[in-house]
């Protein structure tokens, strides 16, 4: 199926291969429809440890029976960190500041206004963005 029902459904961007597939090899295999239902009966504590399994390996509990059964590939995908909201939205508000820091340095730059203001603040500029990503880190580990 094409998007918007376009009849061209070849790699995109002058017949080049996309980034997501290099090679431009193989077409994109139709998926069959899951149409059927499966239920049986287990104890509550095997419900529990099935849905607690899948959650750990990030997948739905019916992905992880599929691959249990052979029936799929194994597609990992690394899962997302944890972080404080609160901390989530600090490192934004940071990262705002530096770009309208950044956006004004250029500016100065360009119409020759480079005094010792504006090199005091592009001197400081990396020290806080190395401040800031050991900050991470160190979220990260924790």
């Amino acid at each position: 199926m094409s998007y918007a029902g376009a009849d061209d459904t070849g790699p995109c961007e002058g017949r080049h291969a996309s980034p997501s597939n290099p090679t431009g090899a193989g077409k994109a295999r139709a998926k069959e429809p899951l149409t059927e239902t499966f239920v049986f009966r287990c104890t509550a504590a095997e419900k529990a440890e099935l849905r607690a399994k899948a959650e750990a390996a990030g997948l739905p509990a019916a992905t992880l029976l599929r691959e249990a059964l052979g029936l799929t590939e194994a597609r990992r995908r690394k899962p997302v960190p944890r972080v404080d909201p609160a901390l989530a939205l600090a490192v934004g508000r940071i990262g705002g500041n530096l770009n309208q820091i950044a956006r004004w340095l250029n500016r100065a730059m360009l119409v020759g206004r480079i005094d010792l203001d504006s090199l005091t603040v592009a001197r400081r500029l990396p020290v806080i963005e190395r401040q800031l990503a050991q900050l991470l880190e160190e979220v990260r580990r924790c």
